[in-house]
């Protein structure tokens, strides 16, 4: 490639090519025998190679080919499009046969991961060969998302809370005779809580498993995440997890290498962890991932949504509130992406079932978080699931709070009974919210249409096969009103 894939095409900031002068010193002189090059694919899950060092010290500049496979792929691997039509099913003559493409390290990324000796690992960005973005990167979606608040001028801060559970392994069922197959997953590990529930904050039940966190803390706070809580959730061995507040880019990267981290960490000493949001496992409850945001503005470094007296926000806060309300139907698909993630949206669950904001109230979809002169003001979007991708979610955010303040939109009054209000209802279904993102203009110009639709073909694939699934029950009514065997199987071990 030349004299490098990063410089002949001009992809790296002045940062990213400080940090990858002082990378490569780094690599020669800690004893590090592999570094694995990752990056995000369209479920927010990690994919990528292990390199030796000196592999990678190539790499490093001139980027690293790989497959785009990955991205004909649903959550259970069965192939969605076609790779070897013309244009390989997305109408790109570029990505016919399944082409190579250019993983591109991001030096800034760069961390030693503490649970895997002499291990390196490194966040990419996919391109094509040609120096553009690969279309369906979500990280490349929410690059571009934030650099329209940047031109509007604002940055965008985001804080992540997020509920999970981990279990112990009782048998991994790999001797089961039930491996699975493409499109049809096998029966995951069968597992066990590690403490009672449905006493939330418990300190004792929190102590029960801290043997088990101990060692997560000291690998999240090795890592250089900002951990900020890890406290007993309302079931058995649920868990939630907070961080500081990170620019919008560092908070989806933390999202995901979280996640990542954790289930990593807890299957090497026989546990699972899963950010499936409803687990097929008796007495499990609905997990959620409230994400923490806000505005600053460029010009003066203060928090825009900091409200004066008598009011819940400032006006550029009202009016993010106004976009985040105004697109939440057709952004569910983003911020719930899973058939099991829709479990949660019940009423009187803690979880939003409609299309609210309310002051410090967590019934509401958007709860405030505020006070006047308070310059940690923000707002709480409580209708993701811990399963969503970092990316997709945070793009969805940005783009839609954006939209409110740009075009001042009203949020209506606020809310002092979110389940009682009268206002338009989320999607209850996957199917649903698919269909609403299919028919969304906003979203198809931000996004783009190429993308918007990959995805809603890529998950009406998982719609379509689950709706199979009911059709050969006999008792398919009964059997959906509980976590069915297909979504546990389906996203319990991948998420």
């Amino acid at each position: 490639m030349g004299k490098g894939f990063a410089h002949q095409h001009g992809l790296w900031t002045a940062e990213q090519q400080d940090a990858a002068e002082r990378l490569s010193v780094r690599i020669a002189e800690s004893g590090l025998d592999v570094i694995r090059m990752s990056w995000p694919d369209q479920h927010g899950l990690l994919r990528g190679k292990t390199y030796t060092a000196d592999a990678f010290d190539s790499a490093l500049r001139d980027g690293a080919e790989i497959t785009m496979a990955p991205f004909f792929f649903d959550t259970a691997n069965a192939i969605v499009f076609n790779p070897f039509s013309v244009g390989g099913g997305f109408g790109m003559p570029e990505l016919s046969g399944s082409p190579n493409v250019v993983m591109l390290p991001d030096p800034t990324t760069f961390r030693v991961l503490p649970w895997a000796p002499e291990t390196g690992w490194v966040l990419c960005d996919l391109y094509l060969r040609d120096g553009n973005p690969f279309p369906f990167a979500p990280r490349h979606l929410l690059r571009t998302a934030l650099e329209q608040v940047r031109r509007a001028g604002y940055d965008f801060l985001a804080g992540i809370e997020m509920e999970w559970y981990i279990t112990r392994i009782l048998d991994d069922c790999l001797t089961s005779g039930d491996l699975g197959s493409p499109g049809s997953p096998g029966l995951p590990p069968r597992v066990a809580p590690l403490a009672r529930g449905y006493s939330y904050l418990q300190e004792s039940h929190l102590d029960e498993i801290d043997a088990v966190l101990r060692p997560l803390r000291k690998n999240l706070s090795a890592l250089g995440l900002p951990l900020r809580t890890m406290e007993d959730e309302w079931a058995p061995s649920q868990v939630e997890t907070t961080f500081d507040v990170l620019d919008g880019m560092a908070a989806a990267d933390a999202a995901t290498l979280f996640r990542s981290a954790v289930k990593q960490s807890c299957r090497r000493s026989g546990y699972l962890a899963t950010f499936m949001c409803t687990p097929g496992v008796a007495g499990f409850y609905a997990s959620g991932w409230h994400l923490h945001s806000s505005l600053t503005d460029r010009g003066t470094g203060r928090n825009a949504m900091v409200p004066g007296e008598g009011e819940p926000l400032s006006e550029v806060g009202r009016h993010y509130v106004g976009g985040t309300l105004e697109h939440a139907i057709a952004a569910s698909a983003f911020t719930t992406p899973t058939v099991n993630g829709y479990r949660r949206r019940r009423p009187y669950s803690l979880a939003p079932d409609r299309i609210t904001w309310g002051y410090d109230n967590r019934a509401a979809m958007v709860r405030v978080i505020s006070a006047p002169g308070d310059e940690t003001s923000h707002v709480e979007n409580r209708v993701g699931e811990p399963a969503a991708n970092p990316y997709l979610y945070l793009t969805a955010q940005a783009l839609s709070g954006l939209d409110g303040v740009t075009n001042k939109i009203d949020p209506g009054p606020i809310s002092d009974d979110p389940y009682a209000t009268d206002v338009p209802q989320l999607p209850t279904s996957l199917a649903d919210a698919l269909d609403a993102l299919d028919a969304d203009q906003f979203f198809r110009r931000a996004y783009g249409d190429r993308f918007i639709d990959y995805i809603v073909t890529m998950k009406r694939s998982e719609t379509t096969r689950y709706a199979a699934h009911l059709a050969d029950r006999a008792d398919a009514e009964d059997y959906a009103a509980t976590v069915t065997d297909w979504e546990h199987r389906e996203y319990f071990e991948l998420f």
